[in-house]
């Protein structure tokens, strides 16, 4: 296992990724070996170790007479790996002369990137004691101080990373979003805790895709497709760089450029997604990372890296080979790599280039093992010196630090809005893609922020249905029902209306219902209201006629005084509609049915004495008959009177019993106010009564109706009669099913046709001969003698 040693007093071992494997996406499915690649940033890693060693050991201060040595390790990104150099480092140093004196095992391991890796180390040396520090291992299991009791790291945990990731995920308003996770700790944790949290937020997860750099392309074709077939607009990607990169080339290859992907910090700041072939697809990902800093001295350091100075050191050659582009003359350690470069002169420097690499403003990572490195000097300067540790700002901080946002450019570099490095005050101020330019001053332009849901938002008026076997995410919008609203986007539910509102026509808002009575107002209550003051003077103007003609003989015929109570009661018959037309109250309710019942009753009972004068009449023709004599006015007041009496009697009862009573009466869309007969018994009762008067009437009438007279009266009875039964024998069916002011508009039109009836087949006969016929208005004609 190549190394870079260092001897020391107290050794400090490093384990680093220099060196990782993955397959090609673009190979064939036949079984090929795996392409080794050189990892720049990894090996920048080592040499920020061996930097801050060297800085350590210069420090009169810190650690004074103690030298500090290192060995440094490659793990190749794999956990057996990291596990075998762990396992070599606690070990007896190889690279010490047999003549040398013995060196300590190391006192401390400065490791690893890759939470796995860690998981696997620190499982092993934790029993042992063996401290360990991680400066890029996130995953939160490694908080578990049960069974990781010897574990430290200079990053934040996962689960601050899940929370604030989540949080914008929230802000932007996305609801419906894919994920994209690697097959290891790393992955699966990382996107389990952000699962857990954006679930809180009422945020889906359309699909989770898991890559890792050693899968066969056919995996990583996989998800591509899920990527294609889903409509997502937003991806998360929980992957370390090596392991997303073969999928980032797929993505490329396939052009697809919809997704808004966010990052998580193991590959926001690589350069490899914001090279010029990755870039459009994947510029402008948004992600949070752990603050940039600075170390000044370091570049010096890394400018003297050659390897021409100690042709052993492991590493140097592939670096000089990735950096500088040609391959080292001299034999030495051979190459991983399989690419053949043009061979170097020898002249070549570092002095010129600009590669990111010597870029020591813009650290994050690498100042992670900066810190790591001085928290173990610390720790070991308290524990031999045995003193408390002066306040230094070079004292490192172990625990979780603050994250900012952070864009990638297509220069591979950090890019925040605020030159000094700190966050936007506000997430309102992000925009999305990113124009080439100086890093210094990045020029913004802004553009949508695309919509990452899978159904959208329902609109007022609506509510979510779920469809079913789908996520919650994904639901249909439905209107509300009647009668219930929704005043907010996205309800889950409609909100029903009170009793006196109904919903709208947008079913937004509930509106006040329509209060329905059979108003003054309308054109029908004018018609009815026009036809029953009709009716009424046209009873009185008939009754003061014949008070007029009370002399003649054909207002004698008819029986002067029971025409006139007559002809009363159908004034006041007439009058009872408008105790039915306007705003019921509790006194109108119990005036109009009453005052029909009593009216009516008084009414036909007129009309039944009529009948009985002229059925006696007839009978008085006959020889021995003397009924006539027994039947004269004062006979016929007491049989109106009883008759009415027996009325007014019910009447009464029933308003002392079950009163009729103004009901409200909830509707879809109205509030219909209405009179309720309170007893229906009582109020058929009435009904009945009348209808037993009309009924003995109609049958005395018919039998009298062939008197040999010319002005028979008991022909017109019959026809008044049968017009009053066919009229309130049709109305019942239609009271009973007409609905609200209509069922009073049906009883109006029963009592007033009613009522019409009988005044004109009884008295438009008598009127006719008064004012047309004046010439027949004589005893011999009334009396049929020629």
């Amino acid at each position: 296992m190549p190394s870079l040693f260092k001897a020391g007093d107290v050794m400090i071992g490093g384990i680093f990724p220099v060196f990782n494997k993955q397959e090609d996406s673009n190979a064939s499915f036949a079984k090929e070996p795996a392409e080794v690649k050189f990892d720049l940033r990894a090996f920048r890693w080592t040499q920020v170790m061996m930097f801050t060693i060297d800085e350590i050991n210069k420090d009169s201060s810190l650690l004074p007479n103690v030298s500090l040595g290192y060995r440094i390790l490659d793990s190749c990104a794999s956990p057996t790996n990291t596990l075998r150099a762990a396992l070599t480092l606690v070990s007896s140093p190889e690279e010490i002369e047999p003549t040398a004196l013995c060196l300590p095992t190391i006192s401390a391991l400065i490791a690893e990137s890759g939470s796995s890796q860690s998981l696997a180390v620190a499982g092993t040396l934790g029993p042992f004691r063996v401290p360990m520090v991680s400066y890029f291992s996130t995953c939160a299991c490694l908080s578990d101080k049960g069974k990781y009791p010897t574990f430290f790291r200079t990053i934040p945990s996962d689960y601050h990373q899940a929370k604030a990731l989540a949080a914008l995920v929230k802000h932007f308003g996305w609801t419906w979003i894919g994920a994209i996770q690697s097959d290891n700790d790393y992955g699966r944790n990382g996107v389990l805790a952000f699962t857990e949290e954006v679930k809180k937020l009422g945020v889906c997860i359309a699909f989770v895709g898991t890559v890792l750099r050693t899968y066969p392309s056919s995996k990583i074709l996989d998800v591509v497709d899920m990527i294609k077939q889903s409509t997502v607009q937003v991806i998360l990607s929980f992957v370390p760089e090596g392991d997303l990169y073969p999928l980032m080339r797929e993505v490329v290859r396939q052009n697809i450029t919809h997704i808004q992907w966010i990052a998580s910090e193991a590959w926001i700041t690589a350069a490899r997604p914001s090279t010029p072939e990755i870039y459009s697809s994947f510029g402008g990902a948004i992600g949070f990372v752990v603050r940039k800093m600075a170390i000044p001295k370091l570049r010096h350091f890394l400018m003297g890296i050659s390897p021409y100075t100690d042709r052993k050191v492991a590493f140097v050659r592939d670096f000089w080979e990735k950096v500088v582009g040609c391959r080292p003359l001299s034999a030495g350690e051979p190459s991983v790599s399989e690419r053949s470069s043009k061979p170097c002169t020898g002249t070549e420097t570092l002095v010129d280039s600009q590669d990111l690499f010597f870029n020591v403003t813009q650290l994050r990572v690498s100042y992670n093992v900066y810190k790591a490195v001085y928290a173990v000097a610390h720790a070991l300067h308290r524990l031999i010196f045995c003193k408390k540790e002066r306040e230094s700002p070079m004292i490192p901080c172990v625990s979780d630090q603050l994250k900012t946002v952070h864009f990638i450019n297509q220069f591979g570099e950090a890019v925040y809005f605020d030159e000094n490095g700190d966050p936007p005050a506000s997430y309102d101020v992000i925009n999305w893609q990113l124009r080439a330019g100086q890093v210094q001053h990045v020029t913004v332009e802004r553009c949508i922020i695309p919509v990452a849901v899978c159904s959208q938002i329902c609109p007022v008026g609506t509510r979510k249905a779920q469809i079913k076997g789908k996520s919650v995410c994904c639901f249909d919008c439905i209107p509300c029902a009647d009668g219930t609203i929704a005043n907010s986007t996205g309800a889950a539910d409609c909100s029903p209306c009170p009793q006196e509102y109904w919903s709208n026509d947008g079913r937004d808002q509930c509106i006040l219902k329509t209060i329905e009575f059979l108003s003054y107002h309308e054109p029908m209550g004018i018609a009815l209201t026009m036809v029953s003051l009709l009716g009424a003077c046209l009873s009185f103007a008939t009754m003061l006629v014949f008070i007029h003609y009370k002399a003649t003989p054909v207002v004698k015929a008819s029986n002067s005084e029971l025409s006139s109570l007559l002809l009363f009661s159908l004034f006041l018959c007439f009058l009872c509609p408008l105790t039915f037309i306007g705003r019921p109250t509790a006194w109108t309710c119990m005036l109009r049915h009453t005052a029909f019942g009593m009216t009516f009753a008084l009414c036909i009972s007129c009309m039944l004495g009529k009948t009985i004068v002229v059925v006696t009449a007839f009978r008085a023709t006959l020889p021995g008959n003397n009924v006539a004599g027994k039947f004269g006015p004062s006979q016929q007041r007491i049989i109106v009177c009883s008759c009415t009496v027996i009325q007014i009697f019910i009447c009464v009862l029933w308003l002392n019993l079950n009163p009729p009573y103004r009901d409200i009466r909830y509707g879809h869309r109205k509030i219909v106010l209405e009179c309720n007969t309170g007893s229906e018994t009582a109020f058929y009762a009435v009904l009945g009564y009348i209808g037993i008067l009309a009924g003995i009437c109609l049958v005395l009438a018919f039998l009298a109706r062939k008197l040999p007279d010319n002005f028979n009266e008991a022909k017109f009875i019959t026809f008044s009669m049968l017009i009053f039964c066919a009229v309130w024998i049709t109305f019942i069916p239609a009271y009973v099913s007409s609905p609200g002011k209509f069922t009073v508009a049906v009883e109006i039109f029963a009592i007033l046709s009613s009522a019409f009836g009988l005044l004109i087949c009884i008295f438009a006969p008598k009127c006719y001969i008064l004012f047309i016929k004046p010439e027949k208005n004589t005893k011999k004609h009334v009396m049929g003698r020629s």
